[in-house]
């Protein structure tokens, strides 16, 4: 039995490092409370996990089903729920010849599920990474078990697109502070998340908002500059009034040739109607003095 047991072994592990510069991941079996969960809907999510794993480029998947094969051959069944246990995985994946371990508990109740995830390093014997996978929930993870083995595996990788849609020439794109260039057809490749985009132009109010990229998905976003108004005159070649001066002619009643001669005219007139008041006005009658008249 014995002998059966390590000709299974090899032959997994041969199979699995064919390719020499293919790493090798296996997939164990998910469990529910510590125990294995065979049920259909834990069947089909760790079908979706190998099948993520397998279409990474440069790696090799051993399934949950062929594990389990290993540890019972083995006759090993402590390793069935090594509860997260990295000693444990790691010795796992040294009997199906693995250098990579996934695992995972399963919590919640009936389609809503959260899948606790963990990558184990068989060498080292240590967790590298873990991360949580939503299913049947109204926050559900968009990437799916695709994105979940991204954010174990290969976590720089886990990004999606930003395509912006300028209105404007040489403006010039911030990102959570850093500045980036985007390709010739205006998209960026960003970490999955929440970023800052900030565009400015010399000519134009900053453009601020905040915009969640989503996993392997490309995002719209219409940029539209608002041009200040001062620079817009200057590009127009339209000084404004401080800029320049305009000599303009007063209207012809305030002009010299004609306020003149009727400021003269209306003093003439003045003194005319002055000296007829004075002429009209009649003299005190004379009064007595010491019997005689005045």
């Amino acid at each position: 039995m014995l002998r059966r047991s390590i000709a299974l072994v090899a032959l997994v592990a041969g199979v699995a490092h064919a390719d020499g510069h293919d790493r090798v991941v296996a997939i164990a079996p998910l469990t529910t409370l510590d125990a294995e969960d065979t049920s259909a809907a834990t069947r089909k999510l760790t079908g979706q996990l190998e099948a993520a794993v397998g279409a990474l480029g440069g790696a090799k998947v051993i399934s949950a089903a062929q594990v389990a094969d290993a540890i019972k051959k083995a006759r090993k069944s402590q390793l069935k729920a090594c509860e997260g246990d990295p000693g444990c995985l790691s010795e796992l994946g040294k009997l199906v010849g693995a250098e990579i371990v996934i695992a995972g508990q399963i919590g919640g109740l009936g389609d809503s599920r959260i899948i606790y995830l963990s990558a184990i390093d068989v060498a080292g014997g240590k967790e590298l990474r873990s991360t949580t996978l939503s299913v049947g929930t109204k926050d559900a993870d968009p990437g799916g078990a695709g994105g979940a083995v991204i954010r174990l595996l290969e976590p720089e990788k886990y990004r999606g697109t930003l395509k912006l849609a300028l209105d404007v020439t040489g403006a010039t794109i911030y990102v959570n502070g850093t500045k980036v260039a985007p390709s010739p057809a205006g998209e960026l490749s960003l970490p999955v998340g929440t970023q800052a985009v900030r565009v400015t132009h010399p000519q134009y109010r900053d453009f601020v908002k905040f915009i969640d990229v989503p996993f392997n998905r490309t995002t719209d976003i219409a940029v539209g500059m608002t041009q200040y108004p001062i620079i817009q005159n200057e590009i127009r070649g339209n000084p404004t009034n401080r800029d320049r001066v305009v000599y303009v002619d007063p209207p012809v009643w305030r002009r010299w040739y004609v306020v003149g001669p009727a400021a003269v005219g209306l003093a003439i007139l003045t003194g005319i109607l002055v000296g007829n008041l004075v002429h009209d006005v009649p003299s005190a009658p004379c009064k007595r003095v010491g019997g005689q008249d005045c």
